[in-house]
């Protein structure tokens, strides 16, 4: 692989993972700009898309344990494409609570550029090593 596009797919990685940890770890209770409906928090936002508090911590779980991925993958490069590949599905539903409850584009930007970056991922790994 060219050391060019394995660096670039490195620095990907690691920012899939730094921005899931900070979601999930450092901001779940915060209120931002791009939380579903009126929400303030992680807890807020699964209610306001109709979901139980399990299945927040279901998701919060899988997203860490891939933003793990992601950082392990720097050295252990096979678990980069299935974590990646979880990701675009748990992004797409991101993306899909976000129409359901009638969410101003803008709420959806996240999802969509981590959605984004994690095809990238897989597309660049695929076609570049």
């Amino acid at each position: 692989m060219n050391w060019a596009m394995e660096i670039l797919i490195q620095a990907l990685q690691v920012i899939v993972a730094l921005g899931l940890l900070n979601v999930w770890l450092l901001r779940t209770g915060k209120s931002t700009p791009y939380r579903g409906g009126e929400a303030s928090s992680m807890r807020e936002e699964f209610s306001t898309y109709g979901l139980p508090a399990s299945m927040m911590y279901v998701v919060g779980g899988l997203k860490v344990i891939i933003a793990l991925a992601m950082i392990a993958g720097l050295w252990i490069p096979a678990l980069v494409i299935p974590a990646a590949a979880v990701l675009i599905v748990l992004m797409a539903g991101a993306f899909v609570m976000h129409l359901k409850v009638k969410d101003p584009f803008k709420k959806s930007i996240p999802a969509i550029l981590m959605m984004d970056i994690a095809i990238l991922i897989i597309v660049f790994s695929v076609f570049f090593t």
